[in-house]
């Protein structure tokens, strides 16, 4: 059976099942909108289904890898919920310090999908730290939307501060130069955004169709920025012209890339937004910037 991809859905129903995963509008307002859409047999119900992850598809890289050495590790995170399970990878066999990146997941927690990044940073050359950031009420609970409901009742403020935190641990490592990045996708890049707020000593910051900072807060930024954004996310597009005229207003070192014609969520390689040649192109633009920036 062929993988489905965006271009089997109409782009309606993927508007709308964006405003579902976000939080816009719940699950029966979503089966209900979406019922216009199924045709041909389909249910409302089953048109969710397909658009739900596969995750026996997220491994690029597998856990059993001999390129990679993992392990689950705990930090402090003391302004935010305590001690915090990240998944951390690493180069196999890899002798003396080597540069960092934190990787932030989407608004579901750390899914295999993210795990599966993290290990693509490893086998690059970096060590990667991904906080799970539903840690508080048990971890990633095995599927995205009942990680979606627990994301939401914790406090956004501490968990905020579980992402700060892991660029402390990850900075004051013995594992690790100086030179620390950090990449995330949807929540995570809007986490990126604000690491490069509060973070001067962020070497690099690498935000997938992320929530932009207040362009007051522009200034503060002294981290590279990378940023990518899905051409056809109009929600998260809206706030990049006010954050580009900041930018440029205050001088910061950065490159944005806006990819024609994909929808949010396109680096994410278990479900139909899916983009091969964009996700592609945009994380050989990431690694390069990352080793670039890192070294």
């Amino acid at each position: 059976m062929n993988r489905m991809t965006a271009h089997d859905f109409d782009q309606g129903l993927l508007t709308l099942f964006d405003k579902y995963v976000h939080g816009i509008i719940d699950r029966r307002k979503f089966l209900d909108d979406a019922a216009k859409y199924a045709v041909g047999g389909m249910t409302a119900t089953m048109l969710l289904e397909q658009l739900a992850p596969n995750y026996a598809l997220a491994a690029q890289v597998m856990e059993d890898d001999s390129r990679v050495q993992t392990e689950t590790i705990e930090y402090d995170s003391p302004d935010g919920n305590g001690m915090i399970k990240a998944y951390k990878a690493r180069p196999a066999g890899a002798s003396g310090p080597l540069p960092g990146v934190v990787v932030v997941h989407e608004n579901r927690g750390l899914n295999p999908y993210v795990a599966d990044v993290a290990r693509r940073l490893a086998v690059d050359g970096f060590v990667a730290l991904a906080p799970d950031g539903l840690t508080p009420l048990g971890g990633y609970p095995g599927n995205d939307e009942d990680g979606r409901a627990m994301q939401q009742k914790i406090d956004g403020a501490k968990l905020m501060e579980d992402f700060m935190a892991a660029f402390d641990h990850l900075k004051a490592s013995a594992e690790t130069t100086d030179r620390i990045g950090v990449v995330g996708f949807c929540y995570g890049g809007g986490v990126c955004n604000t690491m490069a707020v509060r973070k001067p000593d962020l070497a690099a910051s690498v935000p997938f169709y992320g929530r932009q900072p207040d362009a007051a807060d522009v200034p503060k930024i002294q981290a590279a920025l990378q940023i990518h954004y899905a051409g056809l996310d109009e929600r998260v597009n809206a706030g990049w012209p006010a954050f580009e005229a900041a930018l440029k207003a205050n001088g910061k070192e950065y490159a944005a890339y806006v990819y024609p014609d994909v929808n949010h969520g396109f680096h994410n390689d278990t479900t139909p937004r899916y983009d091969e040649a964009a996700a592609t192109l945009a994380w050989d633009r990431t690694i390069a910037f990352f080793k670039e920036k890192l070294a």
